[in-house]
C-alpha cells in the first residue's frame, strides 16, 4: 500500500479510535473526557466510526435487502447510494457534533476529502460496492492533527474516478494507523473484547487467533477485527486493543498468550 508520510512522525504520539456503529449512540461523557484526557498529555487523535444500525434502518426502510459476507456488507448499486448517505449526510456530522459539543475540536471526514483513501473494487461478483484501499494520503490529517482538531473519518471510499465504495471500519482504521505510524489502535465495540467459550481474553498473540479462526471460536464480524489487528501487528504497530467503551477487553500483540 502507497502511503504519503511526514518525515516530523517521529515525534509524534498518535492514536487510532475506531467505533462500532453500535456504540455511538451510547457514547458517554466518560468517552469523550477520555479523549480530552488523551489530548492533553499529547496524544494526536483520529476517529474512524462505523454505521451499521442506521445503514440497517434506512435499507429496511427501503426495502432494500443486504446480506453479510465474512464480516463485509454486500453492496448492491442502490446499497451503496444508501450508505453514501447514511454515513457522510447523517452519521458522520451527528458524531463531529457530539466531538464539538463536549469542547473538542473535530471534522468530518471520508475518503472522498483531499484523496484520503482511493480503493479499488475488492470482489465485485462477491461483495458489490465495497472497496480495497490502495493509497492513503496523510497530509490532510498532519495539518487537522497539527491544529488540534480531530479528524472524524466515516468508511466510504472513492475509486479513482470517483464512484463510491463502501469499505470495512475496520480495515479503514487499520488502513489510517499504519499510514499515520500510530503507536497504537483501539478498535471499541459493544463488546469486551474476545471471549473464547464465553471467556474473557485478557492478551493474546496472533497464533491463538489464526487457531480461533479455523475452530470457528472466532467468527463473523469479528473475523475483520482480529485481522485488521494482526495487519497492524505485522506492520510494527506495537499493540492493537479490542475493548468496550470503558475501554477494558483484549490487548493483541505479537508476544500475547498462546492458547
Amino acid at each position: 500500500m502507497t502511503t504519503s508520510k511526514s518525515t516530523q512522525h517521529t515525534a509524534r504520539k498518535r492514536q487510532v479510535i475506531k467505533l462500532g456503529g453500535s456504540m455511538l449512540d451510547e457514547l458517554s461523557d466518560d468517552f469523550f473526557q477520555g479523549v480530552k484526557k488523551l489530548q492533553q498529555d499529547g496524544v494526536q487523535v483520529i476517529i474512524v466510526h462505523g454505521g451499521g444500525p442506521n445503514i440497517n434502518q434506512e435499507l429496511e426502510n427501503r426495502g432494500v435487502t443486504s446480506t453479510v459476507v465474512k464480516g463485509f456488507r454486500v453492496t448492491s448499486a442502490e446499497a451503496i447510494c444508501i450508505v453514501q448517505s447514511i454515513m457522510i449526510g447523517q452519521v458522520n456530522p451527528a458524531l463531529v457534533h457530539r466531538f464539538n459539543h463536549a469542547g473538542i475540536k473535530a471534522i468530518g471526514l471520508s475518503g472522498f476529502d483531499a484523496n484520503l483513501f482511493t480503493c479499488d473494487v475488492l470482489d465485485f461478483e462477491t461483495y458489490g460496492y465495497v472497496g480495497e484501499i490502495k493509497t492513503v494520503e496523510t497530509k490532510v490529517l498532519d495539518a487537522l492533527l497539527d491544529a488540534e482538531i480531530i479528524p472524524v473519518i466515516s468508511c466510504i471510499g472513492a475509486t479513482i474516478s470517483g464512484e463510491p465504495l463502501n469499505v470495512n471500519a475496520d480495515t479503514v482504521a487499520s488502513r489510517i494507523a499504519l499510514a499515520v505510524e500510530a503507536e497504537s489502535l483501539l478498535l471499541v465495540t459493544d463488546t469486551s473484547g474476545i471471549r473464547i467459550q464465553d471467556r474473557p481474553q485478557a492478551e493474546v498473540g496472533p497464533q491463538a487467533i489464526y487457531g480461533w479462526i479455523e475452530t470457528e471460536d472466532i467468527y463473523g464480524g469479528m473475523i475483520p477485527k482480529v485481522m485488521a489487528a494482526i495487519d497492524c501487528l505485522e506492520a510494527g504497530i506495537p499493540s492493537v486493543q479490542i475493548v468496550c467503551q470503558k475501554l477494558k477487553g483484549t490487548v493483541i500483540t505479537n508476544e500475547g498468550a498462546i492458547v
